[in-house]
């Protein structure tokens, strides 16, 4: 793993807090690149930190047909990284369950992360790790504005209704360094294909891949688009948008005076 990439993960986790001394941490491994490159980033940390945690790694299994994650035991016995792949039965249950004109992809989405938090819970973990990097936060804002109409992207850390925390070590990361990360080491990567929503037949959604294909475009264009996207996710003035609960009329001063 690159020294540039490793430096943006641990700024991140100083920077937030993420993980520090007596953690123990739930990886979600989907067997992606980003899952498979946040369990090396942390198996470096453990060695390196001047803290100690433990974390493990745990597979949703959804209870599809031919559904196999052989290599991804057999690459996280390899580096000494426990793994566990926790059996549902989410896709019988999704015939009966699923609401008419719901996202198959929003739905398993939801349900991969109900059973790994319940893994969690069982497992006595105070801190869950997801592998999602700055392009899914900035597609997540633009989305939630363009669709929801809503000022919202994806926090680095937060506490669930649970009790422990979700964390994301990559939310600073951009997405072609994990890309470049798993071809430079030859990684058998997971991809869509494991999706349960791909046995559907149904329509799969367009909104994150028009955003993606879209901010891909004004990257072109712009080359320090996401560097300033980044710059103003961190330099937010709320007291100059039209929400009425972020301010009193009377006594307003405003930001950029």
């Amino acid at each position: 793993m690159s020294r540039k990439l490793l430096k943006v993960i641990g700024k991140t986790n100083v920077e937030f807090r993420l993980i520090g001394e007596g953690d123990k941490v739930l990886v979600g491994l989907s067997g992606g690149k980003d899952s498979l490159a946040l369990v090396h980033a942390l198996k470096h940390i453990q060695r390196h930190a001047p803290f100690n945690f433990e974390f493990e790694a745990c597979t949703i299994k959804y209870g599809m047909p031919d559904e196999h994650y052989d290599y991804l035991a057999a690459h996280c016995k390899e580096y000494g990284i426990k793994h566990t792949v926790y059996d549902t039965n989410i896709y019988e249950i999704s015939h009966d369950t699923i609401r008419e004109n719901s996202s198959f992809c929003s739905y398993f989405s939801r349900m991969r992360r109900g059973a790994l938090y319940s893994f969690a819970q069982e497992g006595g973990f105070t801190k869950v790790a997801l592998g999602h990097h700055f392009d899914d936060a900035v597609e997540s804002f633009f989305m939630n504005m363009f669709y929801n109409g809503t000022l919202r992207s994806l926090a680095p850390i937060y506490k669930t209704g649970k009790g422990f925390h979700l964390i994301r070590p990559l939310i600073q990361v951009r997405e072609r360094q994990l890309r470049d990360f798993a071809t430079e080491n030859n990684l058998q990567v997971i991809g869509d294909e494991a999706c349960p929503a791909m046995l559907k037949d149904v329509k799969m959604p367009h909104a994150r891949a028009s955003t993606k294909a879209w901010l891909a475009q004004m990257e072109k264009e712009n080359k320090e688009m996401f560097k300033m996207i980044k710059a103003s996710f961190k330099h937010i003035h709320d007291d100059t948008f039209l929400d009425p609960k972020r301010w009193e009329r009377d006594d307003i001063v405003m930001s950029n005076e």
